[in-house]
């Protein structure tokens, strides 16, 4: 009797788990945006031509689910250079920030390259470490790529 009984209350448990489940999921509670960071070390205008290729073809792809990605570009290394305000792909970042993506500078590499803030371009956003960055990202779940 007593085996019934909790399988009885095992039973109802789950299945007011499913109720809120089903709730909540309705209500766009629990649904999951996708984070990616694209991690780009290198100061090769073609690999940030791809990088930012691959920024575009994420975000559509995921428009056409409904889905509006997070996506961060971590620049660190050789890379750094790219985010200056004149660097050849300079155009192409604005036009990624400008569509939601976000630019991420590492300062080590800044110092390592002697570029202060004032060279780099608008709205980028700063970390001390851009490796220590990434690692944190993936830690909370965010998808990387490098192109």
């Amino acid at each position: 009797m007593a085996m019934q009984a909790n399988r009885r209350g095992l039973v109802l448990g789950i299945l007011a788990a499913a109720t809120l489940l089903g709730g909540c999921a309705g209500m766009g509670v629990g649904q999951k945006t996708e984070r990616v960071v694209i991690q780009v070390s290198d100061g090769d205008p073609k690999v940030w031509n791809l990088a930012l290729n691959v920024v575009g073809n994420v975000k559509a792809s995921y428009a056409k689910r409904g889905m509006q990605p997070e996506i961060e570009v971590v620049a660190f290394g050789p890379g750094i250079q790219m985010l200056k305000d004149d660097s050849v792909v300079a155009t192409r970042m604005r036009d990624a920030m400008k569509g939601g993506a976000q630019m991420v500078a590492c300062e080590n590499s800044m110092d390592r390259f002697k570029l202060k803030r004032e060279v780099m371009l608008d709205k980028v956003s700063y970390v001390d470490a851009g490796v220590i960055h990434i690692i944190e990202r993936q830690h909370q779940g965010w998808a990387v790529i490098r192109p």
